[in-house]
This record gives C-alpha cells, structure tokens and sequence, in this order.
C-alpha cells in the first residue's frame, strides 16, 4: 500500500476525493438555492426567512471552502465550474420560488441528497481511517440533521 503525504493510503484518498468532488457540487446547488429563495422571498415572513436563508447561506459558502480545501488535502481537484456542478449533483433546483413553504420545502429536500452523500463519504473515509474527512462528515451530519429538524418543525411535519 502507497501512503501519501498525511498518511492515508494513496488509493482510497484519490475515492474519497471523488466523493467530495460530488459533494461538492451539491453543496454548490445548494448555495446558489439559498442565495436565490433568500433574495426571492416574499410574503408576511419575509424579515425572519430573509435573515435565516442569508446565514444558511454563509454557513453553506464556509462549508464549500472546507470540502474545497479536504479535496485538495486528499491530493485531488476541487472542481470548480458551474458545469461540474451541473454534471455532478443531484440536489434539487429551486428557480424563482417566492413562498415561505416552497422555500422551507427545498431546503429539506436539498439537505435530505447532502446527507445522502455525506454519510456514504462517512463510511468511506472510517474504512480508509480519514479522521480529517470523518470528523468533518459527522460535523456536516450533526448541523444538518438539526437544520431539517428545524424546518420540518416550521412546516408543522413529522421527521
């Protein structure tokens, strides 16, 4: 077995940087969906969602330059243009959505396919014993499952 630079196999490392290549890409769907529901907001929430999508927002853009810099740790690539993202995620779209409920609706549903992805690399980073990427995948995890949480409870829904 080749180890790179950190001490992980070489093999698994270029996997796992593959899988966060993909993550990447969604969480880049998932950036531009928050940036659009928080600037195309209407109605009698409009004050709290606007405030709460923007600091979705900044924590998503936070988390895109961790998987960014991951990948580069790993020795890959992040790939970096729109049609990567495009090709790479299945998060879903959110064009010109305006109600609180659509909104709340795409934040789960974007979320749901970033857990998805997150805890395949979990698993995958345990196997290969990528404390960095596994540490960051449980705090992702962590954050996230609270968030629908959340969300699922403004929309008056069981988990």
């Amino acid at each position: 077995m080749k180890l790179n630079s950190i001490g992980l196999d070489a093999e698994k490392s270029k996997l796992l940087a593959v899988d966060l290549n993909t993550l990447l890409a969604n969480f880049q769907r998932y950036y531009q969906n928050l940036r659009g529901i928080h600037w195309n907001i209407k109605g009698k929430r409009f004050f709290d969602l606007h405030l709460k999508f923007e600091e979705l927002y900044d924590d998503a853009n936070i988390k895109v330059d961790m998987i960014a810099e991951r990948i580069l740790t790993l020795g890959g690539v992040p790939q970096h243009t729109f049609e990567d993202y495009i090709e790479n995620s299945k998060v879903p779209v959110g064009k010109n959505i305006t109600m609180d409920e659509n909104a709340i609706r795409l934040i789960v549903d974007s979320i749901k396919e970033l857990l998805i992805i997150e805890r395949r690399i979990l698993d995958a980073s345990d196997a290969a014993g990528d404390e960095g990427t596994n540490s960051m995948m449980s705090d992702f995890i962590t954050e996230q499952e609270k968030t629908v949480w959340m969300m699922k409870a403004w929309l008056v829904e069981e988990i």
